[in-house]
């Protein structure tokens, strides 16, 4: 029996989204009904279309894609939030007879669809915002000195430096959570709440960041810039701010968002390829279709 959800995971730019349509269309001459799930952070805001490269009117007209644009700009956003959506949404697709097939980009999303994980709620955006007053004010090693006060096992695990995790450390105390030990949580877990076939799509280096620059031109010739200021305008959350570009973008740096938009494609390969599961198939130079025959023959 082939496994009930199929899953891409791959780089910014890779063209996760074109194999998607591909596979789609091998997976209806077999009779199956494909659905595509988005496993990606920043996708799921309505007004970041061209800044996520989230499915268009063309893709969806092609191929029916679920939680994309389903939450307002102004919103904050979760991956525990995010979890219990891409259950209902799979499960719920699966009972229908249909084929998810979750495409992403962002590792904690991927996990949080696919599997059942320990995920921390979102806290009260005040507790956030006064942790990160604190750091604006007196920079990390005061927040490494609170939390050695509250919590000297995790101050101990924890770099003195890395004000992400100790932001996030004193607001889940501060909401009475018990934060993530460093190392504690799974990488990736092959318990996976459905069988699932897991691609993990490479490219060579130059290739990619070639199709990266084209990519942002392509946005800006779509018109990125526009969207990015009106969701600015409109109050965008903290978390929908974090999409990549959306500040160089209000600050006119291009050249600075095509190679932020590289560093991260390398971590995410990095991340890829570390996964126990994954299939990997290298994508350069090959056309989708062409790689969707191989995985669907």
């Amino acid at each position: 029996m082939p496994p009930s959800v199929l899953a891409l995971f791959g780089p910014t730019g890779v063209g996760k989204t074109a194999l998607a349509h591909a596979l789609a269309d091998r997976l209806r001459t077999q009779g199956r009904r494909p659905v595509a799930v988005s496993a990606d952070a920043l996708q799921v805001y309505a007004g970041l279309e061209r800044l996520t490269g989230a499915a268009d009117a063309a893709d969806r007209a092609r191929l029916e894609h679920r939680l994309v644009g389903v939450v307002p700009v102004r919103e904050s956003f979760s991956a525990g939030a995010y979890a219990a959506r891409a259950h209902a949404e799979i499960d719920e697709l699966l009972a229908e007879g249909a084929t998810p097939i979750v495409v992403g980009g962002t590792g904690l999303y991927l996990r949080a669809a696919l599997a059942d994980l320990d995920l921390r709620p979102a806290v009260d955006p005040a507790l956030r915002a006064h942790w990160q007053a604190v750091l604006d004010a007196e920079g990390p090693r005061a927040l490494h000195e609170a939390l050695t006060q509250r919590d000297p096992e995790l101050a101990a695990l924890t770099q003195p430096t890395d004000a992400h995790r100790l932001v996030r450390a004193l607001e889940l105390l501060d909401a009475g959570q018990a934060p993530p030990r460093p190392g504690a949580s799974q990488l990736w877990t092959t318990e996976t709440r459905h069988p699932t076939r897991l691609i993990g799509l490479t490219m060579e280096r130059a290739a990619l960041d070639a199709a990266i620059d084209a990519r942002v031109d392509a946005m800006l010739s779509a018109g990125v810039v526009g969207e990015v200021r009106a969701a600015a305008a409109a109050g965008a959350s903290e978390t929908a701010r974090k999409a990549l570009g959306f500040r160089e973008l209000l600050d006119g740096d291009v050249d600075l968002m095509k190679q932020r938009t590289r560093r991260y494609a390398r971590r995410q390969l990095t991340w890829m390829r570390k996964l126990p599961a994954v299939e990997l198939v290298d994508v350069t130079g090959r056309d989708a279709a062409e790689v969707a025959v191989a995985l669907l023959p």
